[in-house]
């Protein structure tokens, strides 16, 4: 229903369910003028029984910064030319749990809840809406086109915590809200502050839940075996190891998913015996960066007698 109100109020909609790459390359790239693209059962591109569908992620995640095109070869007879399009353009997406976090950490991101049986509101009917919604659409067209040079040219104030790249999300929003002037700016930035902050307090990514589950698992040792840690990963209760994809993370899994942290398999030697495993030494440097600091309590001392075969 969000994307249905939506689409009254921006410029070119083009509704986007289950559409091909091909398709949305070339609507991006369209000569009228960049569409808004609205997104519904976005779930189903990216979720867990959906294929890569990465053609469609790199579209989305080169589409929020102006300028950005995306390249592609074309085979022109027996030629092969290669062709940048367009990426940039307004995107609304709309489904069921979480997306990959390269677009999550793109988008402004609102949680939504089912309505409670007490809340009340008025039944939307397109027919009767419709036009309500075009002419409050056509208004903003015009405010837009009156202030368009001031918006090019504006460097809104960021409140505190807003930085990187939630700034360069929430830039062209605050200079908007600038613009309109009244409370709008002060709403505006509320409203930033609130969403960035709840986004990093969501469901952290399952590189990082697999950090973080790996720090209590190497709490007292220095190097684990591989098969030891799968195995204390899978009894992990409300943990996703125990059935990725409809099985159980293996060691291959696991080496790939650490793998983007630089962290690889090697021999360990745990007693007498050497094996295939990791070193809770390599692991340090990342569970620094990317989990929250352990307060004084929290440190645990390594009290397993391990060597790290070299």
């Amino acid at each position: 229903r969000a994307l249905e109100i939506t689409e009254l109020l921006v410029p070119r909609p083009v509704e986007a369910v289950k559409v091909t790459p091909a398709y949305l390359f070339r609507k991006v790239a369209d000569e009228a003028g960049p569409p808004t693209i609205l997104f519904d059962e976005i779930d189903t591109v990216f979720g867990p029984k959906a294929k890569d569908n990465e053609e469609i992620r790199g579209l989305l995640n080169a589409g929020h910064r102006r300028g950005a095109v995306a390249g592609r070869c074309v085979v022109k007879g027996k030629t092969v030319e290669t062709e940048e399009i367009p990426a940039y353009c307004a995107v609304a997406l709309a489904g069921l749990g979480d997306l990959p976090d390269t677009i999550l950490t793109r988008s402004v991101i609102i949680r939504m809840r089912r309505r409670a049986p007490h809340e009340v509101v008025e039944p939307y009917r397109r027919r009767v809406h419709g036009p309500e919604g075009e002419a409050l659409r056509d208004r903003l067209a015009a405010w837009v086109a009156s202030v368009e040079d001031d918006l090019k040219n504006a460097w809104p104030e960021m409140p505190d915590g807003i930085r990187d790249r939630d700034a360069d999300v929430w830039e062209p929003l605050l200079a908007i809200a600038d613009a309109a002037g009244g409370d709008w700016p002060h709403r505006a930035r509320v409203t930033a502050v609130t969403l960035v902050t709840a986004s990093k307090a969501g469901t952290p990514s399952l590189g990082v839940r697999l950090l973080s589950d790996l720090k209590s698992i190497f709490s007292n040792h220095e190097a684990l075996f591989t098969e030891q840690i799968l195995e204390q990963l899978n009894q992990i209760e409300e943990a996703p190891w125990g059935d990725m994809r409809g099985k159980p993370l293996d060691s291959r899994g696991l080496s790939r998913m650490l793998s983007k942290y630089g962290v690889k398999p090697k021999p360990v030697r745990i007693g007498d015996r050497v094996g295939r495993g990791y070193a809770a030494a390599d692991l340090h440097d990342s569970w620094s960066r990317y989990l929250p600091p352990s307060s004084p309590e929290d440190v645990t001392s390594v009290t397993s007698v391990t060597e790290v075969v070299r």
